[in-house]
């Protein structure tokens, strides 16, 4: 990841909070492969541009899958770790998805309750309307935006935050997101990613008590470019 054209990633920075427009694709943390990941460039553009010669210290707030795109939130010390981490639990960070799906939502605006079980095998995430051992009750709410020839976007809200829950609550109720092959959509994206943005976080500065609003650009992608110009 190239130092020179990452500058314009970041979507907030102060001396607590660092956001960045995360690319699909993109590791956000470092796994057993030894692959460079986002939190890897993070230290090193910290680095940079404060001169610092030791550790830096980062911690993710959460996470987004790999093939999914948009706003990833860290801290940049350990109190705003812990006091964001306790906003998370407490759902005081708002987190607002935009989703390109491939069928038509049954209603304009729907909340959907599901019970999600992890399947660890193959990395899965499966989906009961009934209580089930094991499975963690799963909230969002959908709203339809705007719709193509072929696709509709719906922005996502997350009430809880479970494993692949946009991902399979979506696909449970017959709307599977574009590119999603493990959540039965017809057809890979050519890049390997899938149709799922994290496009806005909201929430109240834990330091400053600033109203913070932040919003992630869609991926360079004609199909992505129509609907953002057409989300109305």
């Amino acid at each position: 990841m190239q130092q020179s054209n990452f500058q314009g990633r970041v979507l907030f920075e102060d001396n607590h909070i660092l956001v960045v427009n995360k690319k699909a694709g993109e590791l956000v943390q470092p796994d057993t492969n030894g692959e460079e990941s986002l939190e890897d460039t993070l230290k090193e553009y910290i680095r940079a541009n404060t001169g610092k010669t030791g550790n830096i210290y980062l911690g993710v707030i959460h996470r987004i899958d790999r093939p999914v795109s948009g706003a990833v939130m860290f801290a940049k010390s350990s109190k705003a770790l812990a006091r964001l981490n306790k906003m998370i639990q407490n759902r005081e960070i708002s987190k607002t998805y935009w989703a390109i799906v491939c069928s038509k939502p049954p209603a304009k605006e729907q909340t959907l309750v599901h019970y999600l079980k992890r399947i660890t095998t193959n990395n899965t995430t499966r989906v009961f309307d009934h209580e089930a051992k094991d499975a963690l009750r799963a909230e969002l709410r959908y709203s339809f935006l705007a719709a193509s020839d072929k696709y509709y976007l719906l922005e996502v809200n997350l009430i809880t935050g479970r494993h692949h829950q946009i991902r399979a609550q979506l696909s449970a109720m017959g709307m599977c997101i574009k590119g999603d092959l493990k959540y039965k959509a017809p057809r890979s994206n050519p890049d390997g990613s899938i149709s799922l943005h994290a496009r806005k976080l909201e929430f109240i500065h834990p330091v400053t008590n600033q109203n913070i609003i932040i919003t992630a650009p869609v991926p360079t992608d004609p199909l992505w470019t129509y609907f953002e110009t057409n989300a109305g």
